[in-house]
């Protein structure tokens, strides 16, 4: 699978990243996105490679942060992100790697925009927060749907959702650990049908196994130890850096 033993090092260092993103500070994956996207010079390889890396990051997230969930937030989103991979499914052979990393990041951005603006406007009624609610959960609903199967890339995406949604940083990991484990699980059949997951891949993701482990461990100490305020700011900051890297 990889030869060159830097490669490795890189590729190590990423399923560090997942797991810190995973039990950690959600934009961190811009890391991982980063050094698996310079291991594998193509992204729709790396989406089937990264997946059960994925996976098990959301497992370990899920056992550590489950009572955490809040569910209402998920309900919002999951119809809504099932047709974005179904839809996804079937664009994945007419859309060039580049094309889609200009999309996805273009449109992480103009949301990590939009959600600086809002974050500071401060004449909101209710009544439009729940409109805006409504439509950014269905909109991000299908939109993350659609490039999680194309790039692994809907973390960005469900981070500004959820700090739209003012959740604490316990109640953020944990709503979003549930999110991304349903959502990579029902991603799977589509991978396999594809190509992108195959017994040598998963050979891969054993070997990488342990740095994502170890990566959540890191990822939760981190957690325990930043403030509400600061853990928003990264993870607003550190989704808009993730668009502007796919971009560029």
């Amino acid at each position: 699978m990889i030869s060159d033993p830097l490669l490795w090092v890189f590729a190590a260092l990423g399923a560090f990243m997942v797991g810190v993103s995973k039990a950690g500070i959600t934009g961190l994956s811009i890391l991982s996105i980063a050094l698996f996207n310079h291991v594998f010079p193509s992204s729709k390889q790396a989406s089937g490679l990264v997946l059960p890396l994925l996976i098990f990051g959301d497992i370990v997230a899920v056992l550590s942060y489950r009572k955490h969930t809040q569910w209402r937030y998920l309900w919002k989103l999951m119809p809504w992100t099932a047709a974005g991979v179904v839809l996804g499914y079937f664009a994945l052979g007419h859309i060039s790697d580049r094309t889609a990393r200009i999309l996805i990041g273009a449109i992480i951005v103009s949301l990590c925009a939009l959600g600086y603006w809002r974050r500071y406007l401060n004449a909101q009624t209710q009544e439009a927060t729940e409109t805006w609610h409504w439509a950014l959960g269905a909109a991000l609903g299908v939109v993350a749907g659609f490039i999680t199967l194309i790039a692994n890339a809907a973390g960005p995406l469900m981070s500004i959702y959820l700090v739209a949604m003012r959740l604490p940083k316990m109640e953020f990991v944990g709503t979003a650990a549930v999110f991304f484990m349903v959502l990579n699980l029902f991603k799977v059949p589509f991978m396999v049908k594809l190509g992108l997951i195959t017994p040598q891949s998963f050979e891969f993701n054993l070997a990488l196994a342990p740095a994502v482990l170890l990566g959540a461990f890191a990822g939760r100490w981190l957690l325990m130890r930043i403030n509400q305020q600061l853990f928003e700011k990264l993870v607003l900051g550190l989704s808009a850096a993730a668009g502007i890297l796919l971009i560029v």
